[in-house]
């Protein structure tokens, strides 16, 4: 195991280096360390879990990439199908099954672009937007549910992570 030093920069004091480890080995394994290590394979494992559970509640009949799709013309706005498919990092031919499952739904629609008479824009339908606010509230719903079996002292270190995961995140 060779852990990687990175300075740790707001996180601690000035100069203050946090271990970050890329074995799945415990905090008790790593007790030999001089400073406070992230076990890189133990935060994965528990995000994936975590991400798992709050993935089992009802997604309006939708699998997860077809959720992913219409999340992000809900945000997105009107996009061109070619647009989207690079967004969601899929091939265009998946992404046309995607979208007609969306649409026979109701979920989506599709318009001629207004530039292009060979592009069509994909837009959000009333039908998608409420099914994306359920979803949305209901993973909300079920995560506030785990978080109350948490204890205080736990609680309190999420709220002072959640600016790290929230970048964390972000990236990709």
């Amino acid at each position: 195991m060779v852990p990687l030093a990175v300075h740790s920069g707001q996180a601690g004091p000035p100069g203050r280096t946090l271990q970050i480890v890329s074995t799945g080995t415990s905090a008790a394994g790593r007790a030999g360390l001089a400073e406070p290590g992230i076990d890189a394979a133990r935060l994965r494992v528990a995000v994936l879990r975590l991400s798992r559970r709050l993935r089992k509640h009802d997604l309006a009949g939708l699998t997860p990439s077809q959720l992913s799709t219409l999340s992000y013309v809900g945000a997105s706005g009107p996009v061109r199908l070619g647009d989207l498919a690079a967004a969601e990092r899929i091939a265009p031919s998946t992404l046309t099954r995607l979208v007609n499952v969306l649409e026979s739904r109701g979920y989506v629609q599709r318009q001629p672009a207004p530039d292009d008479a060979r592009a069509s824009l994909v837009t959000v339908t009333e039908s998608g937007r409420a099914a994306l606010a359920r979803i949305r509230a209901e993973g909300t719903a079920m995560l506030a549910d785990i978080l109350r079996t948490l204890p205080p002292d736990q609680l309190t270190a999420l709220e002072v992570a959640l600016p790290a995961l929230e970048s964390l995140a972000g990236s990709g």
